[in-house]
């Protein structure tokens, strides 16, 4: 995903010496969570929330993480030619994870070539089964569709992508890993019938090889309410991104309006993230139909950080879904 993530999402970047200031009160909230099994309960973070800071020191980012509360994390932007997440050797990786008490679930791993039909030069699947197996990760994400012509894709293209994450679905089964998909905002255009990106690759996908990780965010950006997806495709969406959209920037990003602009300008002058809890998306209402989705996985997830500590700010929603989500 990674480098098509960064060419769209600005970076906010500060050191981890700010990002540490004012922080005295993390010491006092190790695993103040609340004991239970539900997906809420054991909260992960996609740590790409965090992608300036896991750059500079991924040790030091990851004790943090554990010491606020989340009991596990999902990796993004491994290095195949080095065998690393950030610099971090995957075995030294597995170490701090074990020595924080976190696991992990889930990964992100880059496929947009492997999805484009245009490319000969695809991502090596088996590699990525191997790092998810070393990690022992339940699943390889697909983050983002291909991004060359992204206001153009067609049917075709998404079946496509649907066969593909099928044959990679074939292989990763074999190591007990399952194939998911991530979605954004443009999966939900329109097409001529009026079926949708996502519709299509839930249609040409397997159930017992591909999962889907519904991002709550992006499908109420849509205009979209996520439960009408899960009482379409009951069971599908195992995983999910809870982050929130700022109360100032509620309205949708679908339709004529916006389905040429550039993707960049569209993100920028349109989309504007916030901590869960505090923008306009009603989770304890979608939560109630988290059965129905067959959650098992839920991760909180903030493309971009607005205020001066991150940490802080990742604390915010760990808290938030504490406090309202695990009842």
């Amino acid at each position: 995903m990674d480098k098509s993530r960064r060419d769209f999402i600005k970076k906010t970047g500060i050191g981890l010496t700010s990002a540490f200031i004012g922080t005295q009160l993390l010491s006092a909230c190790t695993n103040q969570g609340k004991t239970g099994d539900s997906p809420f309960h054991n909260i992960g973070l996609q740590l790409f929330t965090l992608q300036d800071l896991i750059e500079e020191d991924p040790k030091l980012v990851l004790k943090t993480v554990a010491k606020i509360g989340y009991k596990h994390v999902e990796t993004y932007g491994v290095d195949v030619a080095t065998n690393s997440f950030w610099g971090l050797p995957i075995t030294d990786l597995k170490k701090v994870l074990e020595d924080n008490n976190l696991k992990s679930y889930s990964g992100h791993y880059d496929l947009s070539r492997y999805l484009d039909k245009k490319r000969d030069d695809k991502e090596s699947i088996e590699k990525y089964i191997e790092i998810a197996h070393e990690l022992g990760q339940k699943y390889i994400i697909a983050p983002v569709t291909p991004m060359d012509d992204l206001n153009n894709l067609s049917v075709s293209d998404y079946q496509y992508a649907a066969e593909q994450l099928n044959k990679a679905g074939e292989m990763s089964k074999k190591a007990g890993i399952k194939m998911g998909y991530h979605n954004h905002f443009w999966e939900f255009r329109n097409f001529a019938n009026g079926t949708k990106g996502l519709d299509i690759l839930i249609a040409f996908t397997e159930p017992d090889l591909v999962d889907f990780e519904l991002d709550i965010f992006w499908i109420e950006k849509a205009g979209v309410s996520a439960q009408s997806y899960f009482e379409k495709y009951p069971g599908r969406f195992p995983l999910w991104h809870i982050k929130d959209i700022d109360k100032n920037y509620a309205h949708e990003v679908v339709g004529e309006k916006f389905d040429k602009l550039p993707l960049d300008s569209l993100t920028q002058a349109h989309v504007r993230y916030t901590e869960v809890g505090t923008g306009a998306i009603d989770y304890p209402n979608i939560v109630r139909s988290a059965n129905q989705s067959g959650l098992q996985f839920a991760f909180v997830e903030q493309d971009e950080i607005y205020i001066p500590n991150k940490f802080e700010s990742i604390k915010k929603s760990y808290e938030y879904v504490q406090k309202f989500l695990t009842k």
